[in-house]
């Protein structure tokens, strides 16, 4: 039985401030955290025994997950009290993964990889290690993979320039391995999948290929990113489930928003459970409204993030910013220009 193992360990310094009370795996994308997602996923494809690792915030992780029966899932948790790096956590748990085939999932990356087709493509090539890679615009944020014609890994290069014109396929970091990989990670030790396994792998010149993901796959690893995957998410660009009911093209609402029948609403958008939407008040478009909002008279909220219990004051306009939970914006405010705020009374 093929198996998965997901890192969330990290402690998302890229994501504050929205990450110094939550961790980066339970940051929401369309009111569900980022590991919501990927559980999702890999329920898809059949895998129903996980792994998940622990260090930052263990305690909402593990609340939220709990037994993984919620998705018909099987969970069991690695607390890490000092980091072991990416490999490290798999050796961690070497037992568990030792029987069989076992997927690696970063609990930030959002991605409908179709993960069936992965292991195909891996048996097909009897791969050792399987890397799933996605070709994108811009190389300078990802370490590129350089691969032959049948797919199989050649190099890397960790920090392409525009001189560096190999490929534009980075490692999304998820991965398929034999549990035979987990005898060259050494016990005990921060070792990461990286910098020190894969470029291992490749010098002791092990059969590891490079799959080539076509579906979605976004690392919501930074600000910039984290915004554009929500969007995407309202776009229907990603296979993802979108809670609550659309009540018309584009607009999703959860159960039990009141929404009075002079605000307006503009699609996309999506509106948590228990909100309430007031006379005058504008949503969206690109907005996301978390649990038991509190939108007042004629405020206005274009390209927006709201976390859960946010109260957004009469007469606040608000375009391209994220409100953090329990967030209070009093009336009368007008802010652009991608804030993130955090503002309680």
């Amino acid at each position: 039985m093929t198996k998965a193992i997901v890192l969330a360990a990290g402690a998302g310094t890229r994501l504050r401030p929205l990450t110094y009370e939550t961790p980066k795996p339970m940051v929401p994308v369309v009111n569900r955290p980022v590991i919501h997602h990927v559980l999702d996923n890999l329920l898809r494809h059949g895998i129903k025994e996980v792994a998940v690792n622990l260090h930052a915030h263990a305690d909402q992780i593990r609340g939220y997950c709990g037994d993984g029966s919620r998705w018909s899932l099987r969970i069991r948790y690695s607390h890490e009290p000092h980091l072991m790096g990416t490999a490290g956590a798999a050796k961690k748990l070497e037992g568990f993964l030792k029987d069989g085939p076992f997927f690696v999932m970063s609990g930030d990356g959002l991605s409908d990889i179709d993960l069936t087709e992965m292991l195909a493509f891996h048996r097909r090539r009897k791969s050792l290690a399987t890397m799933a890679v996605k070709a994108v615009d811009s190389r300078f944020e990802y370490g590129v993979t350089l691969t032959n014609a049948s797919g199989r890994i050649t190099g890397f290069k960790e920090k392409p320039s525009w001189g560096d014109v190999f490929s534009n396929k980075v490692n999304t970091g998820i991965y398929l391995f034999e549990p035979e990989v987990l005898r060259l990670i050494p016990g005990r030790k921060i070792y990461d999948f990286g910098k020190d396994l894969w470029p291992k792998l490749l010098k002791m010149r092990k059969p590891i290929h490079a799959y080539e993901c076509r579906g979605y796959w976004t690392d919501v690893g930074n600000l910039a990113e984290y915004r554009r995957c929500q969007m995407d998410c309202l776009d229907r660009k990603v296979r993802i489930n979108l809670p609550g009911t659309e009540r018309r093209r584009g607009i999703w609402v959860e159960a039990g928003s009141v929404i009075d029948p002079k605000a307006v609403l503009k699609a996309p958008c999506l509106i948590g459970k228990g909100c309430r939407i007031a006379a005058g008040a504008q949503v969206g478009p690109y907005t996301v409204i978390g649990d038991r909002a509190h939108i007042a008279p004629e405020a206005v909220l274009k390209n927006c993030i709201l976390f859960d219990n946010v109260t957004v004051g009469r007469n606040v306009h608000l375009s391209n910013c994220i409100l953090g939970a329990h967030g209070h914006v009093k009336e009368n405010i007008t802010v652009y220009e991608a804030a993130v705020l955090n503002i309680r009374e």
